[in-house]
């Protein structure tokens, strides 16, 4: 059964988690790797021979990834279970395979059944190649690794669950605003066959779904 956990009302001082440091043996190799994975370069400073620090930024994302020299004790490689949300797994998948990444096959997990001897990821250690059956949010996963072995999966979201969100609605780039338009579209055509003709107020009945999904609220049928 799924629950979403009720948030507190009132809202506080805004606390935007902005940085994920990771640990890795040789810098220059760490940056090459993120640099093919096509994401923002922002900053790579050094102080003499002790000290660097790189950042960089994922596509549409409001955290960014900070390594170098002096700036973690954690052992590399040891960074494990780091997520990356996208709307379309296969195209993000298929973009990293286009830059010479290596990344496993889409995978989904197995009902209640979570012991398994495998890499635990968020549903546990039991990994079904391909995607969750049903299409379901949440549900897809795929995973690579950064030459030090730190732990990347892809996890695809279309819909989030109620409370995840704040009242407006956004996305991160055309390509997400694009998908929820695609499936507005294709739950729209849906509609006109259940009513059996053509709905000439589709723009609002659109935009009612989209700000629906997102906020994790029951969609318009």
């Amino acid at each position: 059964m799924t629950t979403a956990i009720e948030t507190p009302k009132a809202r506080g001082v805004d606390m935007k988690f902005e940085i994920v440091v990771i640990p890795v043996s040789d810098v220059d190799r760490a940056k090459r790797f993120y640099s093919k994975l096509g994401w923002r370069l922002d900053a790579d400073f050094a102080a003499g021979d002790d000290f660097r620090v790189i950042q960089f930024t994922p596509p549409g994302s409001g955290c960014s990834v900070i390594f170098g020299k002096n700036v973690t004790a954690a052992a590399p490689g040891s960074a494990q279970g780091l997520y990356l949300i996208v709307s379309d797994i296969k195209a993000a998948r298929a973009e990293l395979l286009g830059r010479g990444v290596e990344i496993g096959e889409v995978f989904h997990g197995v009902g209640d059944k979570y012991a398994g001897a495998g890499e635990p990821y968020l549903f546990g250690r039991l990994r079904v190649d391909g995607p969750d059956p049903e299409l379901r949010s949440y549900r897809s996963f795929a995973s690579f690794s950064d030459p030090d072995g730190n732990g990347w999966l892809f996890q695809e979201v279309t819909g989030r669950l109620p409370g995840r969100v704040d009242a407006d609605t956004t996305f991160a780039s055309s390509t997400d605003l694009a998908s929820a338009l695609r499936r507005a579209a294709a739950a729209h055509g849906e509609h006109e066959k259940r009513t059996g003709g053509h709905d000439a107020n589709w723009p609002d009945w659109y935009a009612d779904y989209i700000v629906r999904e997102q906020a994790g609220k029951e969609l318009p049928s």
